[in-house]
């Protein structure tokens, strides 16, 4: 599919602050920013802890639980791990007697809180269950805790169903009727609100407890990154303050570890060194074996220890990515004859407006990135599913611009109630559950869903940048402004630009890596540039050769204390 370059429009930036760099103006102005009050990322700009539903009461019966035992339920990826880590560091810090955490091996118990898993913790005799991350749809779960004795807190931002579990109290910024300013809050950011509120209640009662909530700004950061959420106006809050802690060298041992084995510099780590070297080693934890590694690591005390588990989970990554390469190439062959409902047919090709692959071999813990590659290169929703070993498939979705994902599966339970045994998630991903022999008539439910979804006016195929760079633009100056106009990501994208370059050299790096030279258009200046991953798992791609077009984003490569300038591209272009 031959991309399109659609540019962000920056009318209006002449009113914000004169002293930012012009670049990073245009940028920001591109993504809505109107008011340079909307540039303060401090801690008085967070909505204030008593605005989301829920909290009072949940600190009301979390302090009732204070002498007894609390079990903290979470997720099995990095959004839970954290979550679990920010309840537990915070009430064991804050002196409650009891605090332990438990997470379901998905391969085992599947997602969120069952029956299973409530009889799992049960062992453990826990007075209070608190889940992190899921929980607003575990209508049986709860129910089987209750049915014990344990009263239940769900903390949770994911859709909730038609039916709200029974729970004791339920904290969620998407429950219908909150009114809470941000129902973009990740599952940690639901977490941090609710500690906030405890530990302003444990101060209210006049004792004295160390450390404050705000020591724990650098797992809310990594949680919030790297489970893709919005970055509005509280999350970038929350992201910046929690990278101000991880540049000071505040962060938990954890962190740390985690960014020494990716070889990332502490004092200059961005939202993307969290997103795309922390975030994939925790999860490969829950992807490929059990995520109380990446909890432990995550707690950890000492250097040594963070630094061990670190290993672990680095090993993990690794045994991910090959497991990945070897699936994504399957489900790129399958994909081959696909053609987009825009484009014209092609020699037998068929419009699919949704897509859904399976493949008996493939590793249930990795579907959920495969389904992201994919959905990447058709620009289409996909669900990738595998066996779970007891007749049924478990498939995870990733959508695109303007087709909530979450929505779909509603429409396709509605219409087709025998089909999905279960599912949940959000606007961009979700999971989901049913019988292998339901597969081809899903298939043809999703697509068929899709269609209804599908807005014609945006394009399937556009590539949005911030328009082009003059060349005394490209340079380590404006590098330099635009990490630090961050933090960047889901929703306030990191900018990126095009423009017409002269390739004078480029060869593969790494195998896959393209490495190029480039001289800008007026010939004046030549640039570094790298393009990561240019070599797909299906295919060679024709070297770049001439004047082409970049996608490309600017980036600073320190070596040996040597700061320069490098061109990070996304796409080679006509």
């Amino acid at each position: 599919m031959q991309l399109v370059i659609e540019r962000r429009l920056a009318s209006d930036y002449p009113v914000l602050d004169v002293r930012l760099h012009p670049v990073l103006r245009r940028a920001y102005a591109a993504r809505g920013v109107r008011d340079d009050a909307e540039l303060a990322l401090t801690l008085d700009r967070l909505m204030p802890v008593g605005t989301l539903e829920g909290v009072d009461a949940a600190v009301a019966l979390i302090l009732r639980h204070r002498d007894r035992r609390i079990m903290v339920v979470g997720d099995f990826d990095a959004d839970g791990a954290t979550s679990t880590a920010l309840i537990v560091r915070c009430l064991r810090a804050w002196g409650f007697a009891s605090v332990d955490f438990l997470v379901p091996n998905r391969f085992e118990f599947g997602y969120g809180l069952t029956p299973e898993i409530v009889g799992l913790a049960a062992e453990r005799a826990p007075s209070l269950i608190i889940t992190v991350d899921n929980g607003i749809s575990s209508n049986a779960g709860v129910d089987a805790a209750r049915a014990r004795g344990i009263q239940v807190i769900i903390t949770d931002h994911h859709l909730p169903g038609a039916q709200l579990p029974a729970a004791d109290v339920i904290v969620n910024p998407n429950v219908p009727g909150s009114r809470f300013g941000s129902r973009a809050l990740a599952g940690v950011g639901v977490a941090f609100y609710v500690m906030a509120a405890v530990r302003r209640e444990i101060d209210s009662r006049g004792r004295v407890v160390m450390p404050p909530v705000t020591d724990f700004l650098d797992l809310v950061a990594l949680g919030t990154v790297a489970d893709l959420v919005p970055l509005d106006p509280n999350n970038r809050v929350l992201v910046a303050q929690g990278l101000r802690r991880i540049r000071a060298g505040r962060a938990v041992h954890g962190i740390r570890a985690l960014l020494e084995i990716g070889k990332r510099s502490v004092p200059d780590v961005t939202a993307a060194d969290l997103g795309f070297t922390i975030g994939p080693r925790l999860n490969a934890a829950g992807r490929l074996d059990d995520m109380s590694i990446g909890i432990r690591c995550l707690l950890a005390d000492t250097e040594a220890e963070a630094l061990t588990l670190a290993t672990r989970l680095d090993a993990l990554n690794s045994e991910r990515r090959e497991i990945e390469a070897k699936m994504q190439g399957a489900a790129l062959a399958a994909v081959q004859g696909l053609r987009h409902p825009d484009e014209e047919a092609v020699e037998g090709g068929r419009a699919r407006h949704g897509v859904v692959l399976f493949d008996a071999a493939w590793h249930q813990g990795v579907v959920g990135l495969v389904a992201s590659r994919i959905k990447d290169r058709i620009r289409r929703p996909v669900i990738a599913f595998a066996r779970a070993g007891d007749g049924s498939l478990r498939g995870s979705a990733r959508s695109v611009a303007g087709i909530h994902i979450r929505d779909v599966l509603d429409g396709i339970a509605a219409r087709h109630p025998e089909l999905i045994s279960r599912f949940g998630g959000h606007a961009m991903a979700a999971g989901m559950t049913l019988e292998e022999g339901h597969l081809e008539s899903f298939a043809r439910a999703f697509d068929e869903e899709v269609a209804r979804w599908r807005d014609p006016r945006i394009a399937a195929n556009r590539v949005e940048t911030d328009g082009e760079l003059s060349s005394d633009e490209i340079a380590l100056e404006t590098a330099q402004a635009l990490r630090e106009g961050g933090p960047w990501g889901q929703a306030f994208p990191e900018p990126c630009f095009d423009g017409v370059f002269a390739v004078k050299n480029a060869r593969f790096v790494g195998e896959k890596h393209l490495k190029m030279w480039v001289t800008s258009g007026d010939g004046e200046r030549s640039f570094d540039a790298i393009a990561f991953n240019f070599k797909g798992a299906d295919e060679t791609p024709k070297m770049p050769d001439g004047e082409v077009r970049l996608v490309y984003r600017l980036d600073i490569n320190e070596y040996r204390g040597e700061r320069r300038l490098q061109l990070l591209v996304d796409h080679v272009l006509p």
